[in-house]
């Protein structure tokens, strides 16, 4: 296949966020070209769990009926502090179940469904540089094969990840003084593939038995296997002493037998994830960074495949205006409060000897973890009007008045 030269809308990145971009411009009627550095089907670090709210995402895409061909799970299993609690997903406006899909099938289906919807693929090409006229971007140039490139662009998506390349060519910034993430997973057999629930550890310690701040997780693939990872929080002042993936096999052989897991653990990864929207420079007059590219990853829970899948749809209503002034304010508006709460919460979880204090009484109320589930798990929209929803929001609107960086500025 011919590469393109040129198009209306570009999109760099084939993850969640930009597949979703993708599909929705393309069915907007935009003529879009989606590039990735990857060839699909390609793995990605990631929990692998769907959250109600991505769940509400991939059903607007049309994509039901495949989601629930998959495992389907009906909450999270917390355990932590001597106790274990099921907390079922709260529903609301939002679907009331989640599942768990691995990436490598996940972001093909995802960009499969881009191109089924009218965009073109552009596959194994690394977007290295862009050319930019007044601000606004003109071109991206790529390389593949020994080979370079440019793409002429009406309008241009970033959705290349964590790291974000061309988001640093653009002028991105990463402020690790709020609180990031240290994550890894593997995939391991289990005879609980089929359990229906996700099980969350609270109380995550070290190999040397110190409770450490962040969780271990175990996700029901239903394949015979389960995705089993652990992650830290940190700050620039508190950095994660831990070595990720020998954390992460402890992890493992601590729950081989509660779990159910046989034979090795397999494909380890690892990621260090930006959250809460602690960037800057998102944004230029006609080009805008999305999903992880933006730090749209919840501090409470690691999750970003919802606010990737989310952005992909919002900002593809953006594309004719500025998106300089646009794109910032709608992500403040869908996600500032709620962020900077929760990147409140989880900078104090970061301080020795807070956890051991606050777990203990947390897992003794289930009406309070089910609380802590929903706030947690951002499971709180603009359509919940009940007194949980309007003290988040509350609690948002105070914390965001003391941020000295807002998210996204």
């Amino acid at each position: 296949m011919t590469t393109p030269q040129r198009t209306d809308v570009l999109v760099v990145g084939a993850g969640p966020a930009g597949s979703a971009a993708a599909a929705w411009a393309a069915r907007a009627g935009r003529d879009v070209v989606l590039a990735d550095a990857a060839v699909f089907p390609r793995d990605k670090t990631c929990g692998d769990g769907l959250t109600p709210r991505a769940i509400g995402e991939l059903e607007r895409l049309g994509l039901k009926d495949w989601v629930r061909a998959h495992t389907v799970n009906q909450g999270l299993r917390a355990h932590g502090f001597g106790q274990t609690l099921l907390l079922e997903w709260p529903g609301g406006s939002l679907p009331d179940y989640g599942s768990a899909v691995a990436r490598t099938e996940l972001d093909d289906h995802l960009r499969t469904t881009a191109l089924k919807s009218g965009a073109l693929g552009v596959e194994g090409a690394k977007a290295v540089d862009a050319r930019l006229e007044g601000g606004r971007v003109r071109a991206v140039t790529f390389q593949r094969d020994g080979e370079t490139f440019e793409i002429e662009c009406e309008r241009l998506i970033v959705a290349d990840g964590v790291r974000s390349p061309l988001g640093k060519v653009l002028g991105r910034e990463w402020h690790k003084d709020t609180v990031y993430a240290v994550a890894g997973r593997c995939y391991v057999d289990s005879a609980m593939s089929d359990d229906p629930w996700i099980s969350s550890h609270l109380e995550l310690r070290g190999e040397t038995g110190e409770i450490l701040s962040g969780y271990g997780w175990i996700f029901p693939l239903g394949d015979g296997t389960v995705n089993v990872g652990a992650g830290t929080l940190a700050t620039t002042k508190r950095p994660a002493e831990v070595a990720i993936k020998p954390l992460m096999a402890h992890y493992v052989e601590e729950r081989r037998a509660d779990f159910a897991l046989s034979g090795e653990a397999r494909m380890p990864t690892s990621a260090l994830l930006p959250m809460g929207g602690a960037v800057s420079n998102i944004a230029g007059p006609n080009w805008a960074l999305i999903g992880d590219a933006a730090a749209c990853v919840n501090p409470l829970n690691g999750e970003g495949i919802d606010y990737g899948l989310e952005g992909g749809r919002l900002v593809v209503d953006l594309l004719d205006t500025d998106l300089s002034v646009t794109w910032p304010a709608t992500l403040q508006e869908h996600y500032g409060e709620a962020f900077s709460i929760a990147r409140r919460l989880a900078g104090v979880v970061t301080v020795p000897r807070i956890l051991p204090a606050l777990g203990p009484a947390g897992m003794r109320s289930d009406w309070l973890m089910t609380l802590a589930l929903r706030w947690m798990g951002n499971l709180v929209t603009d359509d919940d009007r009940d007194r949980a929803a309007r003290v988040w929001r509350w609690a948002g609107r105070r914390s965001i008045a003391l941020d000295s960086r807002p998210p996204f500025t």
